[in-house]
């Protein structure tokens, strides 16, 4: 399970207003993070894994990992 959100991205570690989740794994990221996760070759297959965690209704998933 993540890490509460306390303003601070989980990632970089600099202050943010807002955030999301990482597909990566359950880091709660700024909005600068995720766009260089975006592009990260695994991206696409991290947000697939996620989605099909979704369908079958784990809503847990720790995601694929980073690296």
């Amino acid at each position: 399970m993540s890490r509460p959100w306390n303003g601070i991205c989980h990632r970089c570690g600099k202050p943010s207003i807002c955030h999301t989740m990482s597909m990566f794994n359950a880091e709660l990221i700024c909005p600068e993070c995720e766009s260089a996760e975006r592009k990260d070759p695994r991206y696409e297959e991290a947000r697939k894994a996620e989605a099909e965690a979704c369908k079958r209704g784990d809503f847990n998933f720790p995601g694929i990992g980073r690296w």
